[in-house]
This record gives structure tokens, sequence and C-alpha cells, in this order.
């Protein structure tokens, strides 16, 4: 077979020679009691870099010794760039939400041997969900692999925002020592109200982990959570996301992209949250209007914003979001530390190994399955495409 796999560019200075950290803790279970991937075995070394096009997510050994053809390219979004090439006679598309090869219906009808389309990581939207279903196209995802990473980032973000590190280290970088102008938008996140959209496995971590900075923790989820959890955080449940907005200093988004989320947060829902209130996006740049996030943090409606996540990705040089005010923008790199490669690589070679012995995939890591949508699809997305829009990543220059 032939495996197709988009990945991210190498470091602009080559590969690393060695790396920090010598290894990673031993971790086994999720905290839901799910196991870490369990792939019969892997040849690279945890800790690695695997997201980039040499990382090759570790899977060049195992897939040619079992006689199977692997093409890995970061080349994307141009017109005839060379992943459009290299999908006509795949039967296996990888890529990831980072650097994300958006499988539009015209290209999934354009592969008529396309099997199945995996996703390195968590999140699927890339994919026209719809499209998959209409040809037949199994979407799997490595459920879970990535999450306690972006919670992570969830926190780091609403601190940098809430205290202004940005603006402190700027100044620091710059040779000043300006206490004043440091701390001029700085207050305590002590004492806030903050809220997710969506209360799923990131949502809910982020809860947890922001529990200790004694704040009063709120959410808003289609899926009510269970009372003991309610409980445990002392958290307030909101049946819809306008009552979230109105009480919250602090938003955090954390829901699936897919068409009825997309665009969520526009003017008329920004013009409701609270004044001042910052917002922390680390599920899809498409649930914010892009127009929208930037007026509010020139009017002051929105204190602070801070995005890993854009559309399309890569975003285009003149993007509004790299120039608005009291923004924390990264390039989508919550979901792709060291730590989170060596689990959604794992994950893949254990995608891969059920798929050539015919054997069941985890039922959690599937989106859609014989042309509906199965597991975690079923659970968290709708039927429909959120592609529409993804040829402007062609804009990005390096």
């Amino acid at each position: 077979m032939k495996i197709l796999c988009v990945l991210y560019d190498d470091p602009k200075k080559g590969m690393p020679k060695n790396y920090p950290i010598g290894s990673l803790p031993k971790l086994g279970k999720y905290p839901d009691g799910m196991t870490m991937p369990t792939p019969k075995s892997i040849d690279f070394k945890p800790g690695e870099l695997l997201g980039c096009v040499s990382g090759e997510l570790g899977l060049r050994k195992f897939l040619e010794s079992n006689g199977h053809k692997l093409v890995v390219t970061s080349d994307k979004d141009s017109e005839g760039c060379k992943a459009d090439k290299e999908l006509i006679d795949a039967d296996i598309v990888i890529s990831q939400p980072f650097w994300p090869y958006y499988l539009t219906r015209k290209k999934i009808e354009s592969a008529k041997k396309l099997k199945m389309a995996i996703t390195a990581g968590i999140g699927s939207d890339h994919v026209d969900l719809q499209a998959a279903m209409d040809n037949k196209v199994d979407v799997v995802e490595v459920t879970y692999c990535n999450s306690r990473s972006v919670a992570e980032h969830i926190v780091m973000m609403i601190l940098s925002l809430v205290r202004d590190y940005h603006n402190q280290h700027s100044i620091v970088k710059a040779g000043g020592w300006n206490i004043a102008d440091g701390v001029q938008r700085s207050y305590d996140v002590e004492g806030m109200h903050v809220g997710t959209v969506a209360a799923g496995r990131i949502g809910l971590d982020a809860l947890r982990k922001m529990k200790p900075f004694d704040v009063h923790l709120h959410y808003f989820d289609r899926h009510k959570l269970p009372d003991s959890v309610e409980k445990e955080l002392n958290l307030t449940f909101h049946e819809s996301v306008e009552s979230l907005v109105k009480v919250c200093d602090v938003i955090t988004i954390n829901c699936p992209l897919h068409p009825e989320t997309e665009n969520l947060f526009d003017d008329k829902l920004i013009s409701k949250m609270k004044k001042g209130a910052y917002i922390v996006n680390t599920a899809r740049g498409k649930i914010c209007n892009r127009e929208a996030i930037a007026k509010a943090l020139e009017s002051g409606q929105l204190s602070g914003y801070a995005g890993d996540v854009w559309f399309p990705q890569p975003a285009p040089n003149d993007h509004i979001w790299r120039t608005m005010p009291n923004h924390g923008m990264t390039a989508h790199t919550s979901g792709t530390s060291l730590s989170a490669q060596a689990r959604y690589a794992a994950g893949v070679r254990e995608i891969l190994e059920c798929f050539f012995e015919k054997k069941p995939i985890r039922e959690p890591y599937l989106i859609v399955k014989d042309g509906q949508l199965a597991g975690m699809g079923a659970h968290s997305y709708s039927k429909g495409s959120a592609t529409g829009g993804s040829e402007e990543a062609a804009k990005y220059k390096k």
C-alpha cells in the first residue's frame, strides 16, 4: 500500500543532535483509565522530534519492511503541490492538526484508492467529514494522545494573558526596567470566573488544573458532567454559551470545529461577554471570527486573546491576528510537545498495525467508519464540512 504522510517542516537549523531532557516520564494510562497507545513495537526514542518531515512519525522502517511505500512531504497547499499529486493513488493519508492537509471533497474524490485518513493527534476537522462519509473513507485519530498537553498550554496562556507576561518579557529583552509599563495591565487570576466552552477531555482537565488557583469554575457542554464531578470542582453548569460568557472573566474554548461551532464567537456573542474579558482558544481558529476578535481587542471589549489555533494553517503572513493588540498567539504548538509526539506517533503505529492485520481499531479512535460518524466522531462532531476557505493557507510564505 501507499501511505502519504504530510508533516511540518524540519527545524530551520536542521534536526537536533541532542535534546535538553534525556528521557520522558513513564506514563501508563490517561486519567479516565484508557491505556496509552499500545503498538507492538516502535522504531523511535520517545522524546525525539517526530512530527516534522525528517521525523516521519518513526514509521519508515515499519512500513517499508512490510512492503508498503511511504511518501513524506510538507508541501500541501499550493496548486499542484506534492501532497495533492501523491494523494491520487494513495491508500492512506496521515496528517497533523498543526500542519493540516485539508482533505476537501474535491481531493477526496480525486483519490480513488483512498481507504483511510489518520489524524496524528486529535481533531479531524481538516477532513471534509461529509465527503469522507459519502466516499466510504474511514477517518481516525489518536484520541486523548495530546489532550493533557493542550490543557497545560491553556493554563500557561491564561496566566500569561492575565498577568501580561508577554509585555513584561519584551521590556526586559529590549533592555528596559519599566515596572509601571509592565504592570499597568497585570492582574491576579485568583477570584476570577473561568469558564470552558465544552468540558470534554481537554476542557475538564483545564478546569482541574485551574482549581488550585482559587478561581470560580464554569462550563457549557451539550453533555452535562456527572454530579460527582460538578461537586468535586464546585462547577457551575450553563445551558447556553451566552449564559456562560456573561459571567466569566476568562473563557477557554475547547469544543471541536464542525458546522454548528464554526464562527461561534462573532460580534454578537463577543458583545455579550463581560467587558475586558479574556479568551483562550486552543480548539480551532475557525470557531472565532477573525475580524470580530481583532475589533474587540481594539475597542477593549476583550482585554486579551491567546490562540494556539488559526484558520487556515499555516496562517497567511498578513493574517490580522498576527498584528492585533494584546494577543498571545502561538503557532499551534500546544499539542505537539515532544512528549505528545511520542504518544501520537505510537498511536498512529497502533492504528496502522490494526488496519494491516484487519483487526478492529480502538472504538474511541474512530471519527468516521463505514460511511457514518462513529466512536468519538459520533460523540463530538456533526455531519457536514468545515474545510471551506482552507485554500488561503497557500498565501503563507516561509
